[in-house]
């Protein structure tokens, strides 16, 4: 396996895109689909030739909890419609890791399942937390996989000032999932992944 990289400027220098992500205009963005749970957004990326997604929606429970089911961690498996498994490679520190996890087969498996290495950081971020990552080359590919690649990602959770049990969560998702793929399959998926996202998150919560 390739050397792991300097987990401490990788992680500033992450933070800092996803804060940047999440300053970008309303007017730059482009509705792709709206649920009761969520809406999402999406512009072209600046790292590759796909989008970059946005999504925002209010949960009801603390920031705590909700980015705990996000994070790297026993809970993300038991919800995530889409994960199949998931490994933690490395952890430097609490907040800090690197991960290989897998996912299913998508639009009755037009998308095969894929897998992905992934740098993971969480973070403070105003009253609330911010959990991001972004993904490594390095090791080598599971048979009857593709190995996928996340551009900068991440999820905001701030709790709402005149209602703090609830939390509004916004995600930035630009996932390059590789292999020969059209275009409009991809969209199609990314928009439907991440507005189930929220009401997957929402059912486990309440569990």
């Amino acid at each position: 396996m390739d050397p792991l990289p300097n987990p401490a400027p990788l992680a500033s220098k992450l933070r800092n895109t996803l804060v940047r992500y999440h300053s970008i205009g309303d007017g730059e963005w482009r509705v792709a689909k709206k649920t009761k749970d969520a809406t999402v957004w999406r512009k072209p990326s600046e790292e590759f030739s796909g989008y970059l997604y946005k999504a925002q929606g209010v949960v009801e429970d603390v920031t705590n909890r909700i980015v705990d089911h996000i994070r790297p961690g026993p809970y993300r498996l038991d919800w995530d419609s889409l994960m199949t498994s998931m490994d933690i490679m490395e952890t430097f520190e609490e907040n800090c890791c690197v991960m290989r996890y897998t996912t299913a087969g998508q639009l009755w498996n037009i998308i095969a399942p894929r897998e992905f290495v992934d740098f993971s950081y969480t973070t403070s971020y105003e009253d609330g937390l911010l959990t991001c990552g972004v993904s490594l080359d390095c090791g080598d590919v599971r048979p009857n996989f593709v190995r996928g690649f996340n551009h900068p990602c991440g999820w905001f959770c701030v709790p709402l000032k005149d209602s703090p049990s609830h939390s509004l969560l916004t995600g930035y998702i630009q996932t390059e999932l590789r292999g020969m793929l059209p275009q409009s399959a991809v969209d199609t998926a990314m928009s439907s992944t991440l507005a189930n996202f929220y009401s997957d998150l929402k059912k486990a919560l309440k569990t």
